[in-house]
């Protein structure tokens, strides 16, 4: 809902200021603060969706030990990233994510790396585990699983976010490919890469044992975040930007799609057994009642 909304606003309601004109006081005020604090709440909604899941499925200590790391190593990379232009390339955060750490990066940002970054590892990690993936090939393997599809996502995020009409971010470098610097790209894997080999440390080498149920959110969140950045480059940006879209979809999209579809079935102990009733119990129920 958060996502249909915001795409609403930016695609629909900002290109139509007689819209925005023609709203009674009470609509006007209420956009102002769409406006203000959607993206934000977006965010926040995907953090504590991703949270809860962690919490439910894979327990306090992974849940901390994945959040914890994504967070304060991404929001150090942000910072660094903005102060200095490495590892991203030259750029700033504009208005519209919330209050901004050091007058810098809105305190939405890590939270996004986390929730995005966790799915993705997740994902790489469930399926390597079903293919019989041991020790530490698995976990290299899921580190680059998960930072290959968070920076798939990156493809048409970025795009989105900086070049289209109403931007959140603006970048200073010369952006050689499609108005970003190459080494966002880089930036973007080393980060997550980074994040993830932390919490790996923390996680170790025990297998999750998830199965295809259990990565539904995961998937969905992926898939959603990517449609969120997809839908606004597609419609907002001229068609060279299919090119980044096509990409995102054959590096991130579609692989993590496989991912979830290798994890193993529903187990016995998920599933709802109903009663069956048999010859042989009615026999016995029969026999008791007597």
């Amino acid at each position: 809902m958060s996502l249909l909304f915001g795409l609403a606003g930016l695609l629909l309601v900002l290109p139509n200021p007689r819209f925005i004109a023609a709203l009674p006081p009470f609509g006007q005020q209420a956009f102002g603060l769409s406006m203000s604090g959607g993206g934000v709440v977006y965010i926040l909604l995907g953090a504590i969706t991703v949270a809860v899941y962690a919490y439910r499925v894979l327990g306090l200590r992974h849940w901390l030990t994945f959040m914890l790391p994504a967070v304060f190593l991404s929001a150090g990379s942000e910072l660094l990233g903005t102060s200095t232009g490495f590892p991203f390339g030259h750029y700033q955060y504009l208005s519209g994510l919330g209050y901004k750490i050091a007058g810098l990066v809105p305190f939405t940002i890590p939270l996004s790396w986390f929730y995005v970054g966790m799915s993705t590892y997740v994902l790489g990690r469930a399926a390597l585990e079903a293919k019989g993936v041991k020790g530490w090939v698995k976990i290299v393997g899921s580190i680059a699983l998960g930072a290959l599809f968070l920076t798939a996502w990156d493809f048409v995020l970025d795009p989105a976010m900086s070049q289209a009409p109403y931007p959140f971010w603006s970048f200073q470098d010369v952006g050689e490919f499609f108005g970003m610097p190459y080494r966002n790209i880089t930036g973007w894997l080393g980060t997550g890469i980074l994040f993830m080999s932390v919490a790996s440390l923390f996680w170790g080498k025990a297998d999750l044992k998830l199965t295809r149920s259990q990565l539904w959110t995961p998937l969905l969140v992926y898939l959603v975040n990517f449609a969120f950045g997809a839908v606004i480059t597609i419609a907002e940006l001229d068609v060279r930007y299919w090119i980044p879209t096509l990409l995102s979809i054959l590096v991130g999209v579609v692989p993590a799609i496989v991912c979830w579809s290798l994890a193993k079935p529903k187990t016995s102990s998920e599933a709802i057994v109903l009663p069956i009733e048999t010859e042989s119990s009615e026999t016995e129920n029969k026999r008791v009642a007597v």
